[in-house]
């Protein structure tokens, strides 16, 4: 499963997956993982959640979707993922790599049944068609 937070800053998109994560910390049976472009909500999460610092902005979202492989590959008791600010973890984003990112995730969570919560610094209109159905 994929949920999308879409809006512009200071729409409290930090603070609702926030609570979704903990949320989730505090129920879920497997592992919770939430990723940051910084350190700023460590101490904000439940004590279950696994907090992951992207220590360098990734040129695309190639890059960044190896990232998460490797999160996965090592712990296959993940439930969980939720993304703190897809646009400052990736560093050149346009709509049709978001379209590409979604897909590749899609698949991913599929697989590996794991389900993904991110946010994305946009307006939901200027999103692609296809990204707009996991917007919540």
């Amino acid at each position: 499963m994929i949920q999308i937070l879409a809006g512009e800053k200071g729409e409290g998109k930090t603070k609702r997956l926030l609570e979704m994560a903990n949320d989730a910390g505090k129920t879920s049976k497997g592992h919770v993982v939430f990723i940051d472009d910084d350190n700023r909500h460590m101490y904000d999460l439940h004590y279950n959640i696994r907090f992951v610092k992207t220590n360098f902005v990734m040129s695309d979202q190639k890059i960044f979707f190896g990232f998460i492989c490797g999160i996965l590959s090592q712990d296959s008791d993940i439930e969980q993922i939720y993304i703190d600010g897809l646009h400052n973890i990736v560093k050149e984003l346009t709509n049709d790599g978001i379209k590409e990112f979604i897909s590749e995730i899609e698949n991913l969570s599929k697989e590996n049944s794991v389900d993904f919560v991110f946010i994305i610094s946009s307006k939901p209109e200027t999103l692609p068609e296809e990204v707009k159905k996991y917007i919540i």
